[in-house]
This record gives C-alpha cells, structure tokens and sequence, in this order.
C-alpha cells in the first residue's frame, strides 16, 4: 500500500457533510496520488527557480 498524504477521516467528514455521500478506500489513494504529484511538481519549480523552498505559487491547480 502507498502512503497516505491526505487526512482520511477529515476527507471522509467532509464527504459526508457536504453531500451525504461515503468514500471509498480508492478515493483516498487518489487523493494522496494528487497530493503527491503536486509535491513532486513544487519542487521542481521551486528547483527551477534557484530556490530551495516549495512556495504557494509552485503548486499549480489546474482542475478547479
């Protein structure tokens, strides 16, 4: 099993509370896969950069 990089119980409240929907255990590692992927691209802007620090503007979103 891959890490987790997500809060499961605060992904699973959300869930719930916004739609009263359940989350299954593949959401999760979905979550933590994007989670993980955007780290990784940080980085690599950040390294780009010349710098040594992942700021907000290294994380680019593009689904929202």
């Amino acid at each position: 099993m891959a890490d987790t990089y997500v809060v499961t119980s605060k992904v699973k409240k959300l869930i719930k509370e916004t739609g009263g929907c359940n989350t299954s255990g593949e959401t999760i590692e979905v979550l933590s896969e994007a989670v993980r992927r955007l780290c990784e691209k940080g980085v690599e802007s950040a390294k780009s950069d010349g710098r040594k620090t992942v700021m907000a503007r290294d994380i680019v979103i593009d689904h929202l």
